[in-house]
């Protein structure tokens, strides 16, 4: 049985008292936010980033945030009650019990804290570039919102090309992401990855890669991933991972000496710092 924590009640999953309207926005709507976080040796890893991010998707989708005290509570509780040593835990907040309809109801977020176990990844991937952009201007571009609908269908479009992640080009048919993962490619020796500008969700190891080794935000037509040196995805709970074929054409090399640089400084950082 899975102990969750629901607006400050932490309980089993069937617990009469863990109780999420069947009128709740995100359920309705797709209001809402989230944040995932990787389990480390018992401890979520970068929580201060996560939180941070949390209260700017918040204020994007004009939800109340959550105390940040508060959630760090409730995630270490819910940590220790399923005794996860290596997972994921996964912070969402709602627009709540609502109307039916796009107005958002007067009661306040729903906020939920549960932790699952974390499959290990391939140690490499294949990419397939998707037919369906992202809106690098839409109302939700660079959001971490509980809307993934089109994550869902990419994705699964992707499996049936034989693929692990499906890649986002934006409007203006720029590299943009992943469903679930920001991009980095290797072009003349040179390590970039689309700005935020494109429409990309600012992942938290993305950000660290970035304070962490030699790399800069470059705009680059989508399809500069298929002519890369090399390439990597990274999330959360991907960490860095090589992508070794692009639309079925293997690249050069998965990883490359770049991407393995970068996996080694991201195991280097987790390793000395819990909450860099």
């Amino acid at each position: 049985m899975t102990t969750i924590w629901v607006d400050g009640v932490l309980a089993d999953e069937d617990d009469r008292r863990v109780r999420i309207s069947a009128f709740d926005h995100g359920l309705m709507t797709g209001d809402g936010i989230f944040e995932t976080l990787k389990i480390c040796e018992g401890r979520p890893f970068a929580m201060r980033r996560h939180l941070e991010r949390l209260a700017r998707s918040a204020a994007g989708l004009g939800l109340a945030p959550p105390d940040p005290s508060t959630v760090r509570d409730a995630v270490a509780a819910v940590i220790e009650a399923n005794r996860v040593f290596e997972g994921r835990a996964r912070i969402t907040v709602t627009g709540g019990p609502s109307p039916l309809g796009s107005d958002r109801g007067e009661r306040g977020p729903t906020v939920i804290v549960a932790t699952a176990a974390l499959l290990p990844f391939p140690s490499t991937t294949d990419v397939a570039v998707c037919p369906w952009p992202r809106n690098e201007r839409g109302a939700l571009s660079g959001l971490k919102t509980i809307s993934y609908g089109e994550n869902v269908v990419a994705l699964g479009w992707a499996r049936r090309q034989g693929a692990g992640e499906a890649i986002f080009a934006n409007l203006a048919g720029s590299l943009c992401e992943g469903t679930g993962s920001n991009v980095f490619l290797v072009r003349d020796g040179e390590l970039v990855t689309p700005p935020l500008s494109s429409g990309c969700l600012a992942g938290v190891t993305r950000d660290l890669l970035l304070d962490l080794i030699d790399a800069r935000e470059v705009d680059v037509p989508v399809g500069a991933l298929i002519e890369a040196d090399e390439a990597f995805l990274s999330s959360s709970t991907r960490e860095v991972q090589p992508i070794r074929a692009v639309d079925g054409r293997a690249l050069p090399a998965a990883p490359g000496p770049i991407t393995a640089a970068a996996l080694d400084a991201l195991r280097a950082l987790v390793a000395r710092d819990i909450d860099p």
